[in-house]
């Protein structure tokens, strides 16, 4: 009986010391994000009021957003989680401060000046640096500060996307594919609250699709089979974004000129790219979002097949230069108009499909199914979920082993067919044929040769 006692009284002093912690770094958290959000609306209206499109200045903007990196603080390069996942990973936590300021200013650079990047990503590492600086002022253990830097990306998710279940959520899962770390849930839940209602009460409007057809999705077969169909899809599309995000960069790097000059053509490239295709993949892109789900279908219908695929050249092209900025708001972008290009396809649902492709193309993209069907049921309503966590998980099984996060530890194979170095990071993992299976491959190729020697 007295273990029992002291095994509860220890359990109730863990949890009331992490709902105190994880309360007050939501709020602080909350705040800055606030912050953070209202400086990105703030530049976009100051673009508005420029006697040409503010995307013609992306050449410059890109070339500044590298100085202030490269500068200051060059953890803040690219789009923040890939260096949250990292700092959690290999160094408990440690981030350095000067993150924070700089990956504001440089994305808030980056969106104004027409750059295809969104604003989650820095969201979470500005969350995440703000934890790790308050945790060393009180110079908590390595391990309570990993546990509320964790805290701080899931506050940083839920504050951005307006979404306080999925964005918590998300946050644990992104950080090693097939595990969720169940000791860091209960403070990621508060965090990502505390923050959410502290940006809420100092004014952050969010955006929410709650569409009319929610209430109508009839529930049978023949759309069963499209959204298994749909879930096959998303997850090509998914393994496109990842790997034409990789390469673009690769190739970038490749090219040896100097990193201004490189920054100043990919800007002029994507300028006069627009010209020829549109300008509408410049910045955030929500208005082409919210037209799939809010305006009249006829408008919908006015969004080229292909913005899927234009949206990802963009957005690969703005990082690889070094643009600053998250990946999330990208990828809805790419998976909602690819959705739309699948509902078109199919000739019914077809904002139905374009939101399951948003979501879906998140779990495919980010490995986080869990996260994507939660926020599918927050952004559009709960009569969509059984739909959502369908194709959600095709999705997220057909993209396989990669990720728009390199820095995401394996610890799953996503078929029994296949070996996998777990522990180690997606990108540096070795996935091959199982030793059973590699008999069987080399049985059946051995019958085609015979075959076709005949």
């Amino acid at each position: 009986m007295k273990k029992h006692f002291l095994e509860q009284s220890l359990i109730f002093f863990s949890v009331t010391k992490w709902v105190l912690l994880s309360s007050a770094i939501g709020v602080i958290i909350g705040a800055i994000i606030t912050f953070f959000l209202n400086i990105i609306h703030s530049a976009n209206t100051q673009g508005e009021l420029l006697p040409f499109p503010s995307y013609y200045l992306l050449p410059f903007g890109l070339m500044l957003t590298i100085f202030l990196v490269k500068k200051f603080a060059p953890d803040a390069k690219g789009h923040g989680t890939e260096k949250v996942i990292e700092a959690v990973h290999k160094k408990d936590g440690l981030m350095d401060v000067k993150v924070m300021p700089i990956k504001l200013f440089a994305t808030v650079i980056t969106i104004f000046t027409g750059g295809s990047v969104g604003k989650e990503g820095p969201g979470a590492q500005i969350g995440a640096g703000a934890a790790s600086f308050i945790s060393q002022l009180v110079k908590f253990s390595a391990r309570d500060r990993k546990k509320l830097v964790i805290c701080g990306i899931s506050a940083g998710f839920a504050s951005v996307f307006g979404t306080p279940i999925s964005g918590a959520i998300f946050g644990v899962e992104v950080l090693i594919i097939g595990i969720i770390m169940y000791d860091v849930l209960l403070p990621s839940f508060i965090a990502g609250f505390a923050a959410y209602t502290t940006a809420k009460l100092l004014g952050i409007n969010y955006t929410y699709y709650h569409m009319e057809f929610s209430n109508a999705i009839p529930f049978d077969i023949v759309l069963m089979l499209q959204v298994i169909i749909a879930g096959l899809f998303f997850g090509l599309i998914s393994y496109f974004m990842i790997v034409t995000l990789k390469n673009t960069e690769i190739q970038i790097k490749k090219i040896k000129l100097n990193v201004y000059l490189k920054a100043f053509l990919a800007g002029t490239f994507l300028v006069v790219l627009s010209f020829f295709i549109g300008d509408k993949y410049f910045g955030l892109g929500l208005d082409t979002i919210s037209t799939l789900f809010y305006s009249d279908p006829n408008m919908a219908n006015d969004i080229p097949w292909y913005s899927f695929i234009a949206k990802t050249i963009y957005t690969s092209v703005t990082l690889g230069a070094g643009g600053s900025g998250g990946v999330i708001t990208p990828i809805f972008y790419v998976g909602a108009t690819s959705g739309q290009f699948f509902g078109t396809l199919i000739g019914d649902n077809i904002a139905l499909f374009a939101a399951l492709g948003l979501t879906s193309v998140l779990a495919g993209t980010t490995n986080a199914p869990i996260a994507a069907t939660i926020m599918a049921v927050e952004l559009f309503g709960i009569e969509i979920a059984h739909y959502a966590a369908i194709s959600a998980i095709i999705t997220f099984l057909i993209t396989g082993h990669r990720s728009v996060f390199q820095s995401q530890i394996l610890n799953m194979k996503k078929s029994d067919m296949l070996n996998i170095d777990y522990g180690d990071n997606v990108d540096k993992s070795s996935v091959e044929l199982s030793d059973k299976n590699k008999e069987k491959m080399k049985s059946f190729l051995k019958k085609v040769r015979f075959k076709q020697k005949k």
